[in-house]
C-alpha cells in the first residue's frame, strides 16, 4: 500500500481505511500461516498443492479468510494460466468450512479432482488466475508472488 493511502486512511477517508483493512487482514493470514500462499484475494489466503492417491491426483486447497460455506453442490475451481484454462470439480459434493478461533476467519479445505494428463500444468510458475465458484459466491485469486521467487 503506498504512502498515500495510509495517510488518507489515517485520516479518515473511508474508503482508503476499507483498502487498508483489507490488505492488514491478508497480511495477518500470511503471517499467522507459516507455509507459502499460492494465491490471494482481497479476503481470503488460498493454500494449495498437488497430491497423488493411489493412482488419482488431486489439486489440494485450503482457503482462509472471510470465505464460508456450507452445501451439498460442490465447487470448482478454474486455473487460468499463460496458455491454457483448467475446470476442476470438487471430488466431495458436501462441503462446510470450519470457524477460526480468529474473528472473520473461516477455513475451507477443498479437493479437486484432477486428470493426470493435467498435472503437469498444475506449476505455480504457469498459473496467473484462479477462480473459485461455490454456491453463489465466487472469488477471484491472483497468484502469490513471493520474495523468494524473485530471487
Amino acid at each position: 500500500m503506498n504512502f498515500i493511502t495510509k495517510l488518507k486512511a489515517a485520516f479518515g477517508n473511508p474508503a482508503a481505511m476499507q483498502k487498508t483493512h483489507v490488505d492488514n487482514h491478508t497480511e495477518a493470514i500470511i503471517n499467522d500461516i507459516e507455509h507459502q500462499p499460492f494465491a490471494l484475494s482481497d479476503d481470503n489466503v488460498l493454500y494449495a498443492g498437488l497430491n497423488e492417491l493411489g493412482g488419482y491426483f488431486f489439486f489440494q486447497t485450503v482457503i482462509v479468510g472471510t470465505f464460508h460455506t456450507k452445501t451439498k453442490n460442490g465447487a470448482t475451481l478454474k486455473l487460468i494460466g499463460n496458455d491454457f484454462e483448467l475446470l476442476l470439480n470438487s471430488d466431495m459434493m458436501e462441503l462446510e468450512s470450519d470457524h477460526s478461533n480468529v474473528s472473520n476467519r473461516s477455513i475451507s479445505k477443498i479437493d479437486f479432482q484432477l486428470e493426470e494428463i493435467d498435472v503437469v500444468k498444475i506449476d505455480k510458475s504457469k498459473i496467473q488466475q484462479l477462480i473459485l465458484n461455490c454456491k453463489k459466491d465466487t472469488i477471484t485469486f491472483e497468484r502469490y508472488h513471493s520474495d523468494e521467487e524473485e530471487e
